[in-house]
């Protein structure tokens, strides 16, 4: 949904977004909107956003370092104002992650791009950007946003090749779709795009959290118990449930939009899984699987192929008393047969941070996680989340 924030800048009347919940990440996206002249409110789940005529065209540094996310604004800013000013953004320290992808496909489409020793850019687009024929040597989910947006906006036609296709991507597209854009081939690695200079207002309901619903997948599948889920796309998560019905869970679904989940406790191992794109194993749910596998049965070994320090959260697994080790990219766990709770654990990044709440809660005793503020960049409450499945936290 954050690139969706950032798109309504295109918009020239009322952009309201449902089924938005209450992220940091969203706190820090509507900030950013407002900083730059939009009136934004998020409340009860909904956040509207009505742009100015002229937007600013710069973002501060303690705004765009806070979160990875506000790269979205490049694009929106070139188009209205034919300039953007950011900064390098930050987010999760999950190794390097360039944004050469974002900068090369703009530079294709007119924009000139200007480096600042102090981690500044501004990209200039006087002119306006015109279209292109685009290929992606990687289909990066966040490339594929940003290029979709300016796109949309540019003067005549845009092949993007090689584009991602996740759901988040297909997601933003239809959105801007419903704002009045034309494009063709969502869902599919080719996407055609007819830029318009006019997008209209648009009410949109937010895709659900695919990841969010992998942590309470991979929660009870690791603790042992049962679990039904609603308001979801189940194909969404085909993979995750495949690699949990192989490590032993019982799994049903009926409909498009619920899954059950129930699992004894005792998984097997998953001996070499690799993440991937859509609709491979996702990136995000890496670590939220290691920790269901700390105590199966045998060796597992999880590799990411898109971030190079996935698994920093393993220091905290091993203070659990968990055995494992990282080896590359990959994670190697050897099962035990119990985790023992400990304090000072630390969230190292989102997905870590949630992937510790997970091995905590199999753990005897009580645990203690600092760096909660990672967690909350992704998860409304995550203790709320458990909470009905009988779990016991405690955000202090």
């Amino acid at each position: 949904m954050l690139p969706m924030l950032a798109a309504s800048v295109l918009c020239h009347d009322v952009v309201t977004l449902t089924n938005v919940p209450a992220l940091s990440d969203v706190a820090v996206s509507v900030r950013i909107l407002q900083s730059i002249g939009c009136k934004a409110t998020h409340k009860n789940g909904c956040v509207s956003v009505m742009p100015p005529e002229m937007p600013g065209s710069a973002i501060s540094g303690e705004l765009m370092r806070t979160m990875r996310s506000s790269v979205f604004y490049l694009a929106p800013l070139l188009v209205r104002t034919g300039r953007a000013q950011i900064w390098m953004p930050g987010g999760c320290r999950l190794g390097a992650r360039p944004i050469d992808l974002h900068l090369s496909g703009l530079a294709q489409m007119g924009a000139r791009v200007e480096e600042q020793p102090n981690g500044a850019l501004t990209l200039l687009a006087p002119d306006g950007l015109s279209g292109a024929d685009i290929t992606l040597r990687f289909p990066s989910v966040g490339a594929t946003e940003t290029l979709l947006m300016a796109a949309s906006s540019a003067r005549g036609e845009t092949i993007l090749r090689g584009a991602a296709t996740e759901p988040e991507v297909t997601d933003l597209a239809r959105f801007l779709q419903s704002a009045g854009a034309a494009i063709a081939g969502v869902g599919t690695r080719t996407l055609r795009v007819r830029g318009s200079d006019c997008l209209m207002g648009a009410r949109y309901e937010v895709c659900p959290d695919r990841i969010t619903a992998a942590t309470v997948l991979c929660a009870v599948a690791g603790c042992g118990g049962e679990v039904l889920l609603t308001h979801i796309h189940s194909a969404h998560l085909a993979r995750v449930l495949q690699v949990l019905r192989d490590a032993g869970c019982m799994i049903s679904a009926s409909g498009e939009d619920s899954v059950a989940l129930a699992s004894d406790g005792a998984l097997h191992a998953i001996e070499d899984l690799q993440t991937g794109v859509y609709p491979g194993f996702p990136t995000d749910a890496a670590p939220l699987l290691a920790a269901a596998l700390l105590r199966a049965r045998g060796e597992s070994l999880v590799t990411d192929t898109i971030f190079e320090n996935r698994f920093a959260c393993s220091q905290g697994f091993a203070a659990l008393g968990a055995r494992v080790c990282v080896q590359g990219s990959a994670l190697r766990v050897r099962g035990v047969e119990r985790l023992r709770g400990a304090a000072g654990l630390h969230a190292p990044d989102l997905r870590g941070g949630a992937a510790l709440v997970i091995a905590a809660m199999q753990a005897e005793g009580e645990s203690r996680i600092t760096g909660a503020e990672h967690i909350g960049r992704g998860y409304e409450d995550i203790a709320a989340l458990f909470a009905p499945l009988g779990a016991s936290i405690a955000c202090a």
